[in-house]
């Protein structure tokens, strides 16, 4: 059955064309995003959501959302998310992060001509029908030194169009490299300089504990007297107070903003200032913006639910169409080795370790680390997936390790996985084979080849004679077939293993007879996904 997607916000027809023509039912009902109660009464009914900004996805629609696995927002803010909320549920969060970032980045540069040169009040006095030519003095940007915080995807793009202008840039970014800041042709600097040197300064990151109010009441003291600040990037970036305050000393000759600590934003510190030129969070309000967002949310959106492919997510790491389509097997073995652990483990785990071995090393570890965990989680919350996974995990204090290492074995790759307890170690190691198929190749340090089915049965045991006969004879007297039968031990007389692949699911009484034989130290009937 092919895919439904509901999308409650305006979004271009030509966007809502795209889910059709790749197969995906939709939904199109621009106005439902303003009615919480109608949204949360039908949201049941669908694979994916796509919004703007008028949708709140609350904890309330979520849990409402019973098949939903992926929400798109069509932009880069995704404020009117419960992402923590989504991630338990197992739900995936798109966003669009560089379908707008030319528009919003030619935006800031335009909010800097704007102060620079003081048109708003300038064409106002103007249109009535004032000639103030003396009153109006501006400045230039050549030759300036422009500060920009946060170098990234739109800040860079910021800094290419400021070095067209011919204006020094100065770029603050922890993530910034000094290779990279090269490349753009600007310079790295600490925050505590780039206050002092700039003559203008632009924001370019998100909202963050750790960037909310970057620019406070102490850090505006630091500017260069005289500067002009623009943020086109998102509200609470700068203390709006303290800007209004620094405007009416002197300190700050003037700002630009786009974007609010509330919006929409009715009233505000910097509100009627003289200039201070404002405007209702344009960034993306352009016609060519508009349509790239709403296309690439559609496009992300219908890959993912067809193929699995997982871009621009912000609670689950990205998985190309390609990477899904050579990883498939790989992330189907990764989920079985923790779903093995996982069924055979009754306390609680403090740590999972998995070691990626040859070519599987070199693929998308996040991914495949989401798998992992996945399987882990899942004996204790049937519901886990890729998405909820590592939330559970975390939640529970469980701690994660990964190793890589180039081919050790007879293997081109395999994935070991090492779950640690207050009281013991388990491991089990898998590979895929050419087929495709995964198959189990070690458990406890015995080396096994036993191929994965939906339903299965794990016994240890002393290496002793009799065993094979023991459960060949319990199943046959069972009615029970035996698809596979795999076998191993550590050394004669020491530990033994067997897996043993059924046909139907094992009844609770044949496992009871066998653990009554006194031969078996562990008897558990196992069942995976394998469709």
């Amino acid at each position: 059955m092919a895919p439904r997607v509901l999308v409650s916000d305006k979004l271009s027809e030509t966007a809502v064309q795209v889910f059709r023509d790749r197969g995906v039912e939709v939904d199109y009902l621009p106005d439902l995003g303003k009615d919480k109660e109608k949204l949360a009464e039908i949201i049941g009914q669908y694979d994916g959501l796509a919004i703007r900004s008028a949708t709140k996805v609350t904890e309330k629609i979520l849990e409402n959302a019973s098949n939903l696995k992926v929400i798109g927002r069509a932009g880069i803010g995704v404020d009117n998310v419960d992402i923590p909320a989504a991630s338990k549920r197992g739900v995936i969060v798109m966003n669009t992060p560089f379908g707008n970032s030319v528009t919003t980045a030619e935006h800031a540069i335009a909010m800097m001509f704007a102060v620079a040169r003081q048109l708003p009040e300038a064409s106002a006095s103007t249109h009535a029908g004032k000639w103030e030519k003396n009153r109006f003095m501006g400045t230039e940007l050549f030759n300036k030194t422009l500060g920009v915080i946060g170098a990234g995807n739109i800040g860079g793009i910021v800094c290419d169009r400021a070095l067209g202008l011919k204006m020094k840039v100065v770029a603050y970014d922890p993530f910034l490299s000094e290779e990279r800041a090269k490349a753009m042709g600007v310079q790295k600097v600490e925050l505590d300089e780039l206050l002092a040197r700039a003559d203008f300064i632009t924001l370019h990151v998100p909202l963050t504990d750790k960037t909310r109010n970057i620019l406070n009441a102490e850090n505006l003291a630091k500017t260069k007297k005289g500067v002009r600040i623009i943020n086109c990037a998102r509200g609470g970036l700068v203390d709006e107070a303290a800007l209004a305050e620094a405007l009416a000393s002197g300190q700050v000759a003037g700002a630009g903003f786009d974007v609010f600590a509330v919006e929409p934003a009715t009233e505000s510190p910097l509100f009627n200032l003289p200039n201070v030129v404002v405007t209702p969070h344009l960034g993306a309000a352009t016609t060519e913006a508009q349509e790239n967002v709403a296309i690439q949310v559609a496009e992300q959106m219908s890959d993912y639910l067809l193929t699995g492919a997982v871009q621009n997510a912000l609670n689950m790491p990205s998985v190309s169409a390609e990477e899904a389509a050579v990883m498939g097997p790989w992330l189907k073995l990764a989920g079985h080795l923790g779903d093995f652990v996982g069924q055979l483990t009754d306390e609680p785990i403090r740590a999972i370790n998995v070691l990626y071995d040859g070519v599987v090393a070199e693929m998308n570890l996040n991914a495949l680390n989401c798998a992992v965990i996945s399987g882990v989680m899942k004996a204790s919350n049937p519901d886990v997936n890729m998405v909820s996974a590592p939330v559970m995990a975390k939640e529970r204090g469980v701690q994660l390790s990964t190793t890589k290492q180039e081919k050790t074995g007879v293997f081109d790759a395999f994935i070991k996985l090492t779950v640690v307890t207050d009281t013991r170690e388990r491991s089990v190691a898998g590979t895929v084979f050419s087929d495709g198929k995964p198959r189990f190749i070690q458990i406890k340090g015995i080396t096994i080849d036993a191929e994965i089915g939906a339903h299965m049965l794990y016994t240890t045991n002393e290496d002793v004679p009799g065993i094979i006969g023991l459960l060949g004879n319990t199943m046959g007297k069972s009615g029970v077939n035996i698809a596979n039968f795999t076998l191993g031990r550590s050394g004669v007389g020491q530990d033994a293993i067997a897996l043993l692949y059924l046909d139907q699911v094992l009844d609770p009484k044949v496992v009871e007879t066998l653990r009554n034989t006194g031969m078996f130290r562990q008897v558990r009937p196992m069942q995976f996904d394998v469709a």
